[in-house]
């Protein structure tokens, strides 16, 4: 399968051959299914000692005449610590028990419950990763995925750019995506930041950003922009490329292309 080769002008080079996964039959569920299992959350529980740090006695009296004792006194029969005492008279408040001011947690949360033990068979993830692939340069998967695209006609995919095109300023970069994009797809290309509608403002989350388009470079290439997300074929996943859903608008560069094909034969 051959695809057409961009310069940094955007104009066509020539062409390059692309490896077998990105014909790859699109699998949606295994794709689904690894996403499920990459989740991650940040583990977290209560201290060990919480509630329990005051001294408290649990083994009072509740018996007639017997010194320390709770009997006739219309106290409930909880764990308490002493405040102040005055001979065999006590000035107690509960402690330690769930039901009590400081106490412990009833039922916390444990840090062994919240980490995902969920493991993924090798073949399943590198079908998942040749669909995810696939599904880039896949006119179908990518109107699915934007509804802002559904009455467009994308006949530019898939986007491959010479490795001279790392080389740009971001704004010239930026400049070459737009003419080759278009007008609506340069939309969904670029990271846009907006102030979010909403109580979510006053509560750490003020603004939202959208993914963007994704860049993958070459093993040993490097871009930093803030424009889209770069991924290098190294550390590319699932997750980078179907990140939302399958059918990402992804660019790619001619050494990526050929690092890929390594990765992956």
């Amino acid at each position: 399968m051959k695809a057409k080769l961009l310069d940094i002008t955007g104009k066509e080079k020539g062409s390059i051959d692309l490896p077998k996964a990105f014909s790859t039959p699109v699998r949606e569920d295994l794709v689904l299914k690894i996403i499920e299992i990459k989740k991650t959350e940040q583990p977290y529980a209560p201290s060990p000692v919480a509630g329990n740090q005051a001294s408290a006695s649990g083994k009072l009296n509740h018996r007639r005449h017997v010194w320390k004792s709770q009997y006739g006194r219309g106290m409930s029969r909880i764990p308490r610590k002493r405040m102040s005492r005055r001979g065999t008279q006590f000035n107690w408040v509960g402690a330690t028990v769930p039901s009590t001011r400081g106490g412990r947690r009833a039922h916390p949360p444990k840090v062994s419950s919240r980490i995902n033990t969920l493991s993924v068979n090798k073949k399943e993830l590198v079908l998942a990763f040749c669909s995810a692939l696939s599904a880039t340069i896949s006119t179908k998967w990518l109107k699915k995925k934007y509804s802002s695209l559904q009455e467009e006609k994308l006949s530019n995919l898939p986007l491959i750019f010479e490795s001279k095109v790392l080389t740009l300023k971001t704004k010239e970069m930026v400049s070459t995506l737009n003419k080759v994009l278009g007008e609506k797809l340069s939309a969904v290309a670029f990271r846009t930041k907006d102030v979010r509608s909403g109580r979510g403002k006053l509560r750490g989350r003020k603004y939202k950003t959208n993914a963007g388009m994704l860049m993958v470079v070459g093993n040993n290439e490097k871009l930093k922009t803030t424009a889209f997300e770069v991924a290098s074929v190294k550390t590319l996943g699932v997750n980078d490329l179907a990140n939302g859903g399958l059918g990402r608008l992804t660019v790619y560069t001619e050494q990526a292309i050929k690092d890929l094909g390594e990765k992956i034969k």
